[in-house]
């Protein structure tokens, strides 16, 4: 089964609001973002997403759909650059802080225009993971 697309746009605008809000104000706000995105790959499951789902008017299964593997994937890369950003910020390297999170940040914004950029890796790693074997 797949995620609604209104709660991974949910997640998506999370991800934007709180790192511009942490590259904004203060760098321990990349701490909500990064959090959520290890306890959902703990779990496979998202914990915004899950709250979300409560209060969506139809069922879940009556909405577009969005494939659970790549948004997991996609959860990968914007957690590892959150990491990123964080060491970053604790040794006090702001440029690097700054890269990794609008990298983050222009990432999730994309996506809600419609154009995924873990998409475009995951797809070309498995046609390339194809050609090898």
């Amino acid at each position: 089964m797949g995620i609604p697309k209104p709660l991974v746009q949910l997640n998506q605008l999370f991800i934007v609001i709180t790192v511009s809000a942490g590259l904004l104000f203060s760098n321990w706000i990349l701490l909500l973002p990064f959090l959520n995105g290890v306890i959902t790959l703990l779990r496979k499951r998202n914990p915004l997403i899950e709250v979300a789902s409560l209060f969506l008017r139809k069922p879940l299964f009556s909405y577009i759909q969005e494939d659970r593997k790549q948004q997991l994937f996609n959860q990968w890369i914007a957690t590892v650059c959150l990491g990123l950003a964080l060491i970053s910020s604790l040794l006090h390297f702001d440029r690097l802080t700054l890269v990794f999170g609008l990298a983050v940040a222009a990432a999730a914004l994309l996506a809600l225009f419609g154009f995924c950029i873990g998409c475009t890796i995951r797809y070309r790693y498995l046609m390339w993971k194809q050609r090898q074997s």
